[in-house]
């Protein structure tokens, strides 16, 4: 069997979902709810598995993650306004999310088959996510191959651990990804707002990549006012 990509329906993920779907053989593409106040972006997850013809599967983890609080994407806590590099974008955690996604997606692998479980994490997402680093994917690695040591033999694929937004969006276009077709806004409105964190570094994404950014945002012009500090 192929690859498991886990796919949020964010612009990373769906990328990644297309990389391999280019490069490697993909399986399906997992995605979770977690009581993201985002939930709209699942539905782009399944928009990337029609188009790129694979199964997907969505977990329901909100039993558990309603016990992971005090983050804006779960809890009545406001979104922030503003660049990822900046501190109040740490409202934006959901603890240990990366590593229970993970771990699920580990064992959904394990009974379907599949070699490897691919995840989109990226460079600009190390200041301020924990889960997202390299040392995070590399220890998760091992961690796994301890659990499964003698029964499968599953590698973890983070190939933009270490690539910013602006090399995914180049990826992205060289394989001719409809980038409309993928979901960043935290606070899922009905267009992307344009002034949280993940709309800022979309957006500034686009700019630094050269690539013309097809997303209707509420608020076009306030990720040049919130650059990176």
């Amino acid at each position: 069997m192929g690859v498991l990509v886990v796919c949020s329906g964010g612009l990373d993920s769906v990328v990644l979902a297309h990389q391999v779907g280019k490069d490697r053989d993909l399986d399906r593409l997992l995605s979770f709810d977690y009581g993201q106040r985002h939930k709209k972006e699942l539905d782009f997850a399944a928009l990337a598995a029609a188009d790129l013809g694979v199964r997907h599967d969505i977990i329901d983890i909100s039993n558990v993650a309603q016990f992971l609080t005090g983050s804006a994407l779960t809890d009545d806590v406001a979104v922030p306004d503003g660049h990822y590099a900046e501190t109040s974008m740490q409202a934006t955690i959901v603890p240990n999310r990366n590593a229970i996604m993970l771990s699920v997606a580990y064992g959904v692998a394990a009974g379907a088959g599949a070699r490897e479980v691919a995840i989109a994490v990226h460079g600009g997402d190390h200041f301020i996510y924990p889960d997202c680093r390299p040392g995070f994917i590399d220890a998760f690695r091992r961690m796994e191959n301890q659990a499964l040591e003698g029964s499968w033999e599953i590698d973890l694929y983070a190939p933009y651990v270490d690539k910013s937004k602006a090399d995914i969006v180049r990826t992205g276009a060289a394989l001719g990804v409809k980038f409309e077709r993928s979901w960043s806004c935290y606070k899922g409105g009905a267009t992307h707002c344009g002034r949280c964190g993940t709309c800022v570094e979309r957006a500034e994404a686009f700019h630094l990549a050269g690539v013309a950014d097809p997303t209707d945002y509420e608020d076009a012009d306030f990720w040049r006012s919130a650059g990176s500090p």
